[in-house]
């Protein structure tokens, strides 16, 4: 009876173990910076921690900050906290994350924002090679330069959403300048694009000067053919939700066989022991 006591105990343990669910779990916020990462000094700007609707308290983090640089807490009950920078200056730059706080526990700290300010230094120039006309399909040269000892450099599309891409700078013996040559293309759509770049010190990476005058591309050439998704990851753009449909069918049926299980064990159990008092 009691290696069959103890069997049953066990079992119970696994059948909990594989039915129980936790009722929330605490995720990584999503942290954002609106209307950009990409802002000059001196504008407004709103960094956002999105985490769940049971968070009682949201902390925003700077790198190299040892406490939190901003805390809120939620008057009703959301699931996102937005941080108010009225006029951003350069100790604001820098990267940051959040955390928060539920009744649960502490969730994990977000991936890093690196947020950036501009209009430090004296802006750099910015020109295409061979010429900022380009055919579909094509792909062209840009050219950031600067008479400054900038590390590096950084190149931001516009429209419709501002990106950026940085490089090392190079030194140019004839002319005692710095520069970096960005690759762009090909271009697959005739839809017009405006570029700028920008010139920063490592030792403030996220602290950059002005920027370039825009330079505007022009396209030319035939109109862009549809081309077919080389793959399903291209074809699928949109994610699908998770189904726990089956993994709860499984729980369902693991379920049912524990359950019979255990009520072999009862019957034997009761068997052994009617044969024990019958033999006595």
């Amino acid at each position: 009876m009691t290696i069959v006591f103890i069997a049953l105990f066990y079992l119970g343990l696994t059948l909990f173990s594989m039915t129980h669910v936790p009722v929330e779990a605490i995720g990584k916020p999503t942290l954002r910076a609106q209307p950009g990462s990409v802002m000059t000094r001196g504008m407004q700007v709103t960094i956002s921690c999105e985490g769940t609707s049971s968070a009682q308290e949201y902390y925003l983090y700077k790198e190299g900050s040892p406490d939190p640089w901003q805390t809120q807490t939620p008057l009703e009950p959301g699931n996102k906290a937005k941080f108010f920078f009225p006029s951003i200056q350069e100790n604001h730059a820098g990267r940051y994350r959040c955390y928060y706080r539920t009744h649960v526990g502490w969730s994990e700290r977000s991936d890093f924002l690196d947020l950036m300010v501009t209009g430090f230094y004296r802006k750099p120039s910015l020109s295409a090679l061979p010429s900022p006309v380009m055919r579909l399909g094509g792909n062209v040269t840009l050219q950031c330069v600067s008479q400054l000892g900038y590390d590096r450099f950084a190149l931001t599309k516009e429209e419709p959403q501002k990106f950026s891409w940085t490089l090392d700078s190079q030194y140019i013996y004839s002319n005692g300048s710095f520069r970096a040559l960005f690759s762009v293309g090909p271009v697959t759509s005739r839809q017009q694009r405006t570029f700028r770049c920008y010139g920063y010190y490592l030792s403030k990476p996220q602290v950059w000067s002005e920027p370039s005058d825009p330079l505007e591309f022009l396209v030319s050439g035939a109109p862009e053919t549809t081309r077919q998704p080389q793959n399903m990851s291209e074809a699928m753009t949109v994610s699908p939700t998770q189904d726990h449909t089956v993994e709860n069918l499984i729980r369902m049926g693991m379920s049912g066989l524990i359950l019979t299980l255990l009520g072999i064990l009862l019957y034997e159990a009761c068997r052994s022991q009617r044969r024990t008092f019958t033999a006595s």
